[in-house]
């Protein structure tokens, strides 16, 4: 694909190769990244009941939290991989660098977790007052 910046590469916007890309990064991700891959079964288990129980509108909101949650994991990973590939030594920088990119994780972790919980607790709600 053609970079517009840079007036390197093929001309032509191709999505499907796009979209094989996308597979192939969020395939890498769930076969190599655990964090990952636990992440998209625990949602998944999640979600099944909600769309069987509950309203759309819940299942909107697992949908949306995981997106989020999972595109911070990605950046995550993404930044630590370049860092390591930078500097293979220790680096207080670089340190502070993944750090921060750590966080911005943990945040839509703790944001994810949320409304997993909240989403556990309706499914639960009925048979809690039997």
């Amino acid at each position: 694909m053609k970079n517009k910046f840079l007036e390197t590469g093929e001309h032509g916007y191709h999505p499907l190769r796009k979209f094989k890309i996308i597979l192939a990064g969020l395939r890498f991700a769930v076969l190599y990244d655990f964090s990952v891959m636990y992440k998209i079964v625990v949602s998944v288990a999640i979600l099944i009941p909600v769309l069987i129980f509950n309203a759309w509108i819940d299942a909107s909101l697992i949908i949306l939290s995981t997106g989020v949650m999972l595109a911070a994991e990605l950046f995550n990973t993404a930044i630590e991989a370049i860092c390591d590939f930078m500097e293979t030594h220790y680096n207080e920088k670089i340190r502070i660098i993944k750090d921060i990119a750590a966080a911005a994780a943990g945040i839509t972790i703790f944001v994810w977790l949320t409304v997993l919980s909240l989403e556990v607790i309706e499914l639960f709600r009925p048979f809690l007052h039997l």
